[in-house]
């Protein structure tokens, strides 16, 4: 027969319940007895039964994560690294994929009452403030993404509009003077794009430059297939180029592709930036100068967030009290490589 919390508490020489909030994680114990406690699980090799304890507390150990789209490195290294943090919780994820289209994302709403859940975290890229709170009225939640503010539910994102700002001006500051982007989008659903678009303008203008509209490239979606044909209208334009600063990473890396298949060394004819910091992009040639969010940092802080709703105390009705809703914004950093500097002088920093 397996150890349990008595024989644990046995060898400790604590009490059962003791034993019991060393499991559960509660901070109020002394830390030689938390010591203690631990060592006696680890020579009887006990592990919780995770699955009574949640029905016990009345929870599934399930959340639901919503992301707009898999097929994006991004999106993908994110979703994994969400795992990874709720698995330090015994939480299971169901993952979702949305397409950022409204009528995918209201069925995933609408979906969350029928299915055994805790809580969701959702990156809604069509669905406004309004729409959420309605949709899943009581379902603890965390926002990821550009797309909703100030409620109905926490939100983690980066500062889109700095982080492309100091993209351009890494290429400003390397002297390049015909700085395109690439990944303009328009409608309610392009946050993302608008926002580093108003990042490439403001650091342009900050450096004296004019805001070519020729050197603004759209992209439908934000794959390297659109990075690529994006990157072939800039050079058939008559007046490539120096530099461009793409929207994301897999938009850069098919830019690259079509500046060497038409015989453009990069960076020496052309620089190139991406955003994301996606791992393909630092084994790629040459690999990717990027703008680094914290994605470890959004998954750890989502699942932080998401937790601290759960355990968030209940109010004399029974109803969970209502606190503020957190805005929190992740730190971001431009990494420069061989797409920006060059092989040697990116091996030299």
């Amino acid at each position: 027969m397996p150890p349990g919390l008595k024989d644990v508490a046995k060898r400790a020489g604590v009490s059962i319940k003791t034993v019991s909030n060393v499991v559960n994680g509660y901070a109020h114990v002394a830390a030689d007895t938390r010591a203690r406690v631990q060592g006696a699980i680890a020579e009887l090799g006990y592990r919780p039964n995770v699955a009574a304890r949640q029905l016990r507390g009345g929870r599934s150990g399930v959340i639901a994560l919503a992301l707009p789209d898999l097929r994006s490195a991004y999106f993908a290294e994110l979703a994994s690294m969400i795992v990874q943090a709720a698995e330090k919780r015994h939480w299971t994820v169901l993952i979702d994929q949305t397409g950022g289209r409204a009528d995918r994302e209201r069925d995933l709403a609408g979906r969350l009452r029928r299915h055994l859940i805790d809580g969701l975290i959702f990156s809604p890229l069509a669905m406004a403030a309004g729409e959420i709170a309605v949709d899943v009225p009581d379902t603890p939640m965390v926002l990821l993404g550009e797309r909703v503010w100030h409620g109905p539910a926490d939100h983690v994102a980066v500062d889109n509009t700095a982080a492309a700002a100091d993209a351009t001006r890494h290429l400003c500051e390397l002297g390049r003077r015909r700085i395109a982007a690439i990944g303009a989008q328009d409608g309610p659903v392009a946050v993302s794009a608008q926002q580093r678009l108003a990042g490439y303008r403001a650091a342009l203008e900050q450096h004296g430059r004019t805001v070519d509209p020729a050197l603004i490239a759209p992209a439908a979606e934000f794959h390297r297939a659109d990075g690529a044909a994006a990157m072939g209208r800039l050079l058939d334009s008559g007046e490539p180029p120096d530099a461009v600063f793409c929207f994301n990473d897999l938009l850069a890396l098919g830019a690259i592709r079509t500046l060497l298949d038409r015989g453009y060394a990069v960076p020496g004819d052309v620089a190139v930036v991406g955003f994301d910091d996606i791992e393909e992009g630092r084994f790629s040639t040459p690999t990717l100068t990027t703008v680094s969010p914290d994605t470890a940092g959004i998954a750890r802080l989502a699942v932080e967030l998401l937790a601290e709703r759960l355990d968030q105390p209940l109010t004399g009705d029974g109803a969970a009290a209502e606190p503020s809703f957190r805005e929190i914004r992740v730190e971001h950093r431009v990494v420069p490589r061989e797409s920006t500097l060059g092989r040697l002088a990116a091996r030299r920093r």
